[in-house]
């Protein structure tokens, strides 16, 4: 594992000195910070839709499959778009520019659905704002990567992780109370502007980290050919493995994020505001801790195994919905709001293993495309197909079930996709031993 020499500024190399002015420790904390700032963003305006769609549901009398097609495939459009090229860059390029790039133009989309005039301006205006996923992540994961050494990095991801949460709080919270008071169009409007401040500190005050720096010793820096590249990821059974159950459990997160708050609407009768406000502290309270410990746990455990990376995600998702069944039977707001606290708290606990493996699994010049691609079927399953059928499932329920249509159809969603994604990372465990990865990592 590479380190930075105790040379003077004299006798050190180039690389040398970069390594040592983005090691200092308060200065990759500082970047994971801004890091964090532009995940919570990219978040809260992609999520603010959620606090918004009653509103939006009324204006222009859309279904609820029309919502999760605006939640969910105006995102995965703009990935078939936008992700794979920019996360190629990331690749090759500097990435802090492109995440900079990134925030300041899905900003402006947001902005823009503010003025959206029906179902197509809106699809439009919110498949610009998908590029901060498209080109954001791959970017920030790489760099973090780069960043803090693999015994750190699980723990590293699960601060990032906090960005998706308060987000979501800030999203909901946020986003309720701006609808309020200004209405949900200039509420669109205000989330927007904080993008562009946060775009030019990444661009004027990050300095991009020298490529591989933690890598393995023999591990690749420069970029391969795109068939190549693709090529190795498909043979790489580890990756494909953590991608693809990322994808499947993903969908419970998407379906707690995206449609928890309209659930709450229709089930408690309470106002957008307090939902804003309540389900925005219950994200807060459960999801806080939560990514902060799955990152802690998750670099004590693979101390003894590595397997862990792909174990502990597959229980703690599936472990998830208990609680938020008895959320779901309980029949009392407050009861609900703690009880969906707990169950979110325990499934954010697992992405930072999931994103640290992926890391460690591919060569450096390969991080960036591959955050990539398992983003692109996060949002395709998770996004497009899942909050898709859970709206089309709460429409078919809504005859027999009323009120309780869409908490209903969130259940069978999320609980499906808790046990695919379970047997899923069982066998990426599996594989760990089968490809030599757990020999490599040991040897690392």
């Amino acid at each position: 594992m590479a380190s930075t020499p105790d040379l003077t500024t004299e006798a050190q190399t180039p690389e040398q000195a970069l390594d040592a002015r983005t090691g200092r420790p308060g200065y990759r904390w500082y970047v994971l910070g801004l890091l964090i700032v532009t995940l919570l963003f990219s978040v809260a305006d992609r999520l603010v839709f959620s606090i918004l769609l009653e509103d939006i549901k009324a204006e222009f009398d859309f279904s609820d499959l029309q919502l999760g097609l605006l939640g969910g495939f105006a995102f995965t459009a703009t990935y078939i778009v936008a992700g794979f090229p920019a996360a190629r860059l990331a690749d090759r390029s500097v990435r802090k520019n492109i995440v900079a790039g990134a925030i300041s133009f899905w900003s402006g989309m947001t902005a823009l659905c503010g003025a959206a005039v029906g179902f197509w301006t809106l699809f439009f205006a919110r498949t610009g704002v998908g590029v901060g996923e498209g080109c954001s992540g791959p970017a920030s994961q790489s760099m973090l990567a780069d960043y803090f050494p693999r015994r750190e990095l699980a723990r590293a991801m699960g601060f990032l992780t906090l960005g998706s949460t308060l987000g979501t709080v800030t999203g909901l919270m946020a986003g309720g109370l701006l609808a309020e008071a200004f209405g949900w169009r200039m509420a669109f409007v205000l989330m927007a502007l904080p993008g562009f401040v946060i775009g030019g500190a990444l661009y004027f005050t990050v300095i991009e980290p020298r490529r591989g720096r933690f890598a393995p010793v023999g591990a690749r820096t420069e970029q391969l050919p795109l068939g190549e590249t693709v090529q190795t990821l498909l043979a790489n059974r580890v990756f494909l493995g953590l991608a693809f159950g990322w994808a499947v459990q993903i969908m419970i997160g998407y379906a707690m994020a995206f449609w928890l708050a309209p659930a709450m609407i229709r089930m408690f009768e309470v106002s957008v505001g307090d939902v804003a406000l309540y389900l925005g502290l219950a994200f807060l309270i459960g999801g806080v801790p939560g990514p902060i410990l799955g990152g802690v746990i998750t670099d004590w455990l693979v101390r003894f195994d590595e397997r862990w990376r792909a174990w502990f995600p597959g229980l703690v998702s599936l472990g998830s919905l208990l609680p938020l069944w008895f959320a779901f039977q309980s029949g009392s707001f407050p009861l609900f709001l703690g009880l969906f606290a707990f169950s979110y708290g325990i499934y954010v606990a697992s992405q930072a293993p999931i994103m640290s493996g992926i890391q460690s699994a591919v060569e450096p010049a390969q991080r960036g495309f591959a955050v990539a691609f398992a983003l692109f079927f996060n949002n395709l399953l998770g996004q497009a197909v899942g909050l898709g059928l859970i709206g089309w499932l709460s429409d078919m329920l809504q005859p027999t079930s009323g009120k309780s249509a869409l908490g209903e159809a969130v259940m069978m969603v999320s609980l499906g996709a808790g046990v695919v994604a379970l047997a899923i990372f069982l066998w990426t465990a599996v594989q760990m031993k089968r490809t030599g990865y757990l020999e490599a990592m040991a040897a690392d």
